[in-house]
C-alpha cells in the first residue's frame, strides 16, 4: 500500500489521533517508514510600514517548545513504530510539510484538521487545505 507516510505533527489532539493512525499502520506494515514532522513558526506583525520581530529570547522560546512538541512525538511512538524519523522545522507550515514528503519520498500524508470556521479559514487560510491542494500524493485529514 504505502512504503513512507509524513505525520503532520504539533501536540493537538488531532496531531495525537493522525500519530496514533500511523502507528495503527506501522502495526499492519511493519516496514513501514514514518516520518513525523513538526513545524513551527516564530510570528511577525506589520506595523505601518516597519515589521516587528521577536526578540532573539523569544525566538529561542519558540524553538524550545517546538522541541517538547516533537519530543512528546518520539515518546509516544518509541516501541511502536520500528522505522521512523523526526524532523523540526521552521517557516511556512504547509510549504514545510510538502517539501519534507517530497524530499524524503513520503507516499501519504496524516494530518489533523484544526478546525477553523469559514470565514477565519477564508482569511487566514488552512494548513490542512494546503496541503491537500498542493501535495503530489495522497492527504488524510484526521478529524
Amino acid at each position: 500500500m504505502f512504503s513512507k507516510i509524513l505525520v503532520a505533527y504539533d501536540g493537538s489532539d488531532l496531531a495525537k489521533k493522525a500519530l496514533q493512525m500511523a502507528m495503527k499502520l506501522s502495526q499492519e506494515n511493519p516496514d513501514l517508514g514514518v516520518e513525523i514532522v513538526h513545524v513551527y513558526q516564530i510570528p511577525t506583525v506589520a506595523i505601518g510600514e516597519g515589521v516587528y520581530t521577536p526578540s532573539a529570547q523569544a525566538a529561542m522560546n519558540y524553538l524550545e517548545n517546538a522541541q517538547k512538541v516533537l519530543a512528546e512525538a518520539e515518546e509516544l511512538v518509541a516501541g511502536t513504530i520500528k522505522n521512523f524519523n523526526v524532523t523540526l522545522k521552521e517557516g511556512n507550515i504547509a510549504r514545510n510539510l510538502l517539501d519534507h514528503a517530497n524530499e524524503t519520498g513520503c507516499d501519504f500524508i496524516l494530518i489533523g484538521s484544526r478546525g477553523l470556521s469559514g470565514i477565519k479559514e477564508y482569511f487566514l487560510g488552512s494548513v490542512s487545505h494546503n496541503v491537500v491542494q498542493k501535495s503530489n500524493v495522497p492527504v488524510l485529514i484526521v478529524k
